[in-house]
Order: structure tokens, then C-alpha cells, then sequence
């Protein structure tokens, strides 16, 4: 039912259906054997999530919708960033769910979101060409859009123009270790050939080992973390990250 929801039902509605979930999702899921550290409430289980066949289990967090990779990011800002407590202008694209209205309501954050259209968004564009000027904010997330868009190179080059000098981003996506290089075929436009060749039916690339390189491309200096290394495994099991999943940290010099 999960999938077919992902595959067949419009985002905007998506977004608006999950809210439901994000209600009744504690109650009927509490436990204590799951913790989602971006609310802090535990849960007997977490409920699966997952496209094309590759359903995962113990993914998504009932209360805040929460996917593995947004708690492994979120556990990265608290434990190794100032990002709660600094005053920062941050830009925000395709704000998700479990962050969005946690990074409105921080009074040292000046939070700008964008989406091409998303419900949850300040300014509707297309991020290949961002109208806001350059040299703007201290801290961008993009967070598995990379791979929807017709040219990486181009919108990574717009985040690198309205990042400031000695601001900071992150811009993960869905990443293989041990596909050295980005595969990508824009003739490829069939949902089913996209999800057999890039994992997902409205995927246009898949990313390799060279994802790094295709960020230094456009000027960023490139920082690798993989924070579920650094944990103690309990902890990485109780809040459902992946353990070697790398966050890759975008630093404008």
C-alpha cells in the first residue's frame, strides 16, 4: 500500500495526507524500543517505506515522518554543528516534513524555503535557475532533489552562487557505493526503465563514487562524514540511521 501511495498519489497531496499520520502515528506505534531523535518520542517499531519492490523496514518514523536519512543528518547537526544556536540565514529546498516547521520555529534561524511545488514552501521555482541573489545565506539543504533535475551541474552552480563565502550545505541523494562513476541517460523517459536503471521511476541519474568530484566541479570544497561510524551501535540501531550511509558537507571557501 506504502508503494503504491508513492508511486500514484500527487506530492502535494502526499504531504497534506501524512499530516494524518503524524497524529495518530505515536499512539498507535508507541514503544520504546525506536527513538526519533528530531522529536525525541520511541516507538515499538517504525513503519516500512520503500519504492519499486526495495521496501525497508523500521524507516519511516511515525511522528515526524522521518526517513533514515533525516535522522542521520539531523544527529549530525546537533552533534557536530553550531546550526541550533548560531544566527544563521539558511535556504531550505524541498523542505521536508520533519524539519520544516522544527527550523521555522528557531529563533536563530532565518529560514527560506523553496520547492518547484511543494505546499510547504515560501517561493515556488525551479532550481535551475534560483531568482534570489547571490551570496545570500550561511546554510543550504537540498536534499535528494539532484537526482530528479535535468542538470545537476547547473543547479549546483546556482547554490553555489547564493551560498555565502564561508557558508556551508549539504545536498545528499541517493548514493551506491561501488558505482564508480554517475550513470545518466536523458533518453531514457519510461517510469519503468527509469526505476530499473535509476531505482526510482521519476529518478533521471544515479549517483556513483564520483559525487564528490561532480560538487568540487562547480567550486565547493568537499567534507565526508559518516557519523553512523562514530556512534556506538545501539545507538544506531535505536534511531534507525544507516550505519555507512556518508554525508557529504558542501563548504564555499
Amino acid at each position: 500500500m506504502i508503494e503504491l501511495a508513492l508511486k500514484y498519489i500527487p506530492r502535494p497531496w502526499l504531504i497534506r495526507l501524512s499530516a494524518v499520520m503524524r497524529i495518530i502515528g505515536p499512539i498507535i506505534y508507541w514503544g520504546n524500543k525506536f527513538t526519533d531523535p528530531i522529536d525525541g518520542r520511541s516507538y515499538r517499531k517504525f513503519l516500512p517505506y520503500g519504492y519499486g519492490g526495495r521496501i525497508r523496514n523500521n524507516a519511516m518514523s511515525p511522528g515526524t515522518n522521518s526517513l533514515e536519512r533525516h535522522r542521520l543528518l539531523y544527529l549530525y547537526l546537533k552533534i557536530s554543528t553550531n546550526f541550533f544556536t548560531k544566527q544563521l540565514k539558511v535556504l531550505h529546498i524541498a523542505p521536508e516534513q520533519c524539519f520544516h516547521y522544527r527550523f521555522k520555529q528557531l529563533s536563530n534561524l532565518e529560514v527560506t524555503s523553496g520547492d518547484i511545488e511543494s505546499p510547504l514552501a515560501d517561493l515556488h521555482f525551479d532550481l535551475h535557475q534560483i531568482p534570489l541573489d547571490e551570496n545570500k545565506f550561511d546554510v543550504i539543504f537540498c536534499n535528494h532533489v539532484l537526482e530528479h533535475v535535468n542538470n545537476d551541474i547547473t543547479c549546483l552552480n546556482e547554490l553555489y552562487r547564493v551560498m555565502k563565502p564561508g557558508g556551508w550545505g549539504i545536498f545528499q541523494v541517493p548514493f551506491v557505493s561501488g558505482i564508480k562513476k554517475t550513470i545518466e541517460d536523458p533518453s531514457i523517459t519510461n517510469p519503468e526503465e527509469r526505476e530499473r536503471k535509476f531505482l526510482q521511476y521519476d529518478h533521471v541519474r544515479l549517483y556513483g563514487e564520483d559525487y564528490p568530484e561532480r560538487l568540487e566541479s562547480v567550486g565547493f570544497r568537499v567534507e565526508t562524514v559518516i557519523l553512523g561510524k562514530t556512534l556506538e551501535q545501539r545507538d544506531v540501531n535505536r534511531y534507525g540511521i544507516p550505519e555507512v550511509e556518508p554525508l557529504f558537507i558542501c563548504h564555499k571557501d
